[in-house]
């Protein structure tokens, strides 16, 4: 990979580290999509307990998972909620980071491929690219080699 592609995912994991490490504290703490759907029918009072009527949300209970490290947003065992949100996010996308880092290592390609005998051998792009560069680092190929030592003799 190139440095500028280096420097481009760097800047973009640096971005999305920052969003989710300090930003991500200041997003609101009531938000309007599902849970307030799932309000609709019941009276909340201030602490958003229901006091009354009927609503999907009276169906709700504890995830499995509610007890987890990272449950809630938060980072269980850090009682600075500001730290603990943010060491939350930021771990979130390290863990995401790696998961599609990963992911895209197993999937790149390989060289050549071989064939079973069936049928014709197929190269790929990467085993018709030499393994040396010029002094620029870009890489060269044999046949720009060729050329190049034809046009010095």
């Amino acid at each position: 990979m190139k440095n500028r592609s280096w420097a481009f995912l760097a800047g973009g994991l640096l971005v999305a580290l920052l969003l989710a490490g300090v930003v991500s504290n200041y997003a609101s703490s009531h938000p309007d999509g599902l849970d307030s759907s799932l309000l609709k029918g019941c009276t909340v009072d201030a602490d958003d307990n229901i006091v009354g009527g009927s609503c999907p949300a009276q169906q709700a209970r504890e995830h499995e998972l509610g007890d987890s490290p990272l449950a809630d947003y938060g980072v269980r065992g850090i009682e600075n909620s500001f730290v603990s949100t943010g060491l939350s996010g930021v771990l979130g996308v390290l863990v995401t980071f790696a998961i599609g880092v990963g992911g895209f290592w197993l999937l790149r390609r390989r060289g050549t491929t071989s064939t079973t005998g069936d049928g014709p051998a197929t190269r790929d792009a990467t085993a018709d690219a030499a393994t040396t560069t010029d002094a620029t680092g870009d890489p060269v190929t044999a046949s720009d080699a060729g050329r190049r030592t034809g046009a010095a003799g």
